[in-house]
């Protein structure tokens, strides 16, 4: 199990309720934003992430952007994507808007690729639906490519080729951080390890032990490509508030818009409230409730995953600035002082076994080696 662990949130930006129940501006949702990331740098959290969409109910379409006024008035929190539509993108371009990120920043961009799980960028910047699986392949490839930060020749289907092209701005120490976001197919998790990049798993819906298989594919993988360990992380919806009960009522209406809003757009049915509390309770994939509550929840999916990293998605539907804002404070107050601690208790255990094991295994060569007569 890994003993170093990060604790970050995530936010797409969801266009929120204001005080009469009247849904904010967008500018207004923006500038918000980027008051929940000061906080956090304030708290001492670890990563901020910010999604890009390009609909009605996210006010983000150029994370980037909104990054690089948070990097000006935060000092050590992590700033990135979560995730950044690679597929609708241009690998060079979202490489040098990181790298430009990282240097404003000092060094404390990150960026996490992927498809993305809503599909309106891609008629926006004129790609084929078609060839979704296609673009993204093609393009990661290019952008691991890019990471070496040496002249790249390289040659596609779908894009123009480049011929011994270098790429500014330059990461100005050691290289930019890349993970790769995805929502669960042995596929996707391959296609990270090949690359020998981070793991971020969405997972949004369901028990999160059942993406303990993944993770374990993906490090076997790594080794099989021959690529040393790379984190995995954990992105994940959720609300803390003083009790379990005040949580629930409090993220339910919210969580059902932006719900019930994407199912009618899938052709899921209306979410019910038994389907949200289960998704809340211990096998669920929602982090809402009590801090005690949410700290035991996260820090068991950590171990069954493996994961060294949790990230919060704090935004859900309509909820409340301010409610965020709440809810971001218990999390780095209690929550996440709370999981460290229980994963101490883990890892501490777990060495305990390790060197009895150890200690039994040696006790059997010795045994082998000089046989009782």
């Amino acid at each position: 199990m890994p003993q170093h662990y990060e604790f970050g949130l995530d936010t797409f930006g969801d266009v929120t309720a204001g005080p009469t129940g009247e849904h904010l501006a967008h500018a207004q949702v923006l500038r918000n934003v980027v008051e929940e990331a000061v906080l956090a740098d304030r708290l001492g959290l670890d990563f901020f992430g910010i999604g890009e969409h390009h609909r009605e109910d996210f006010a983000v379409s150029a994370p980037e952007v909104v990054l690089g006024a948070i990097a000006s008035r935060t000092e050590r929190i992590h700033l990135g994507s979560a995730v950044t539509v690679l597929s609708s993108d241009d690998p060079v371009r979202v490489f040098q808007r990181f790298a430009t990120l990282d240097a404003l920043s000092g060094g404390r961009a990150e960026v996490i690729l992927g498809r993305g799980s809503f599909t309106e960028s891609f008629p926006l910047f004129g790609f084929a639906l078609n060839q979704y699986q296609e673009l993204f392949e093609e393009k990661l490839n290019l952008f691991s490519e890019l990471l070496s930060q040496e002249p790249v020749t390289w040659t596609g289907e779908l894009r123009p080729p480049l011929t011994g092209q270098r790429v500014y701005p330059p990461v100005e120490h050691g290289t930019l951080r890349t993970w790769i976001g995805v929502g669960g197919s042995p596929e996707s998790v391959v296609r990270a390890a090949h690359y020998g990049l981070p793991l971020v798993l969405a997972i949004i819906g369901g028990s999160p032990a059942r993406f303990a298989p993944l993770a374990d594919l993906y490090r076997r993988a790594l080794e099989q490509f021959g690529h040393p360990l790379q984190p995995v992380a954990v992105h994940s919806p959720g609300f803390i508030a003083d009790t379990d009960r005040e949580a629930l009522d409090t993220l339910w209406p919210h969580y059902k818009v932006i719900i019930d809003r994407i199912g009618r757009e899938r052709g899921w049915g209306a979410v019910t409230r038994e389907h949200f509390e289960d998704e809340a309770g211990p096998n669920g994939a929602l982090y809402a409730g009590s801090p005690e509550t949410v700290a035991k929840k996260i820090a068991a999916a950590m171990r069954a995953i493996g994961a060294s990293r949790f990230d919060l998605k704090y935004s859900n539907g309509t909820l409340p600035h301010e409610a965020m804002m709440g809810s971001i404070e218990r999390y780095a107050y209690e929550v996440v002082p709370r999981v460290r601690e229980l994963l101490a208790v883990a890892d501490e255990a777990d060495d305990e076994l390790d060197a009895v094991a150890r200690g039994d295994r040696a006790d059997a060569a010795a045994a082998a080696e000089h046989p009782a007569e």
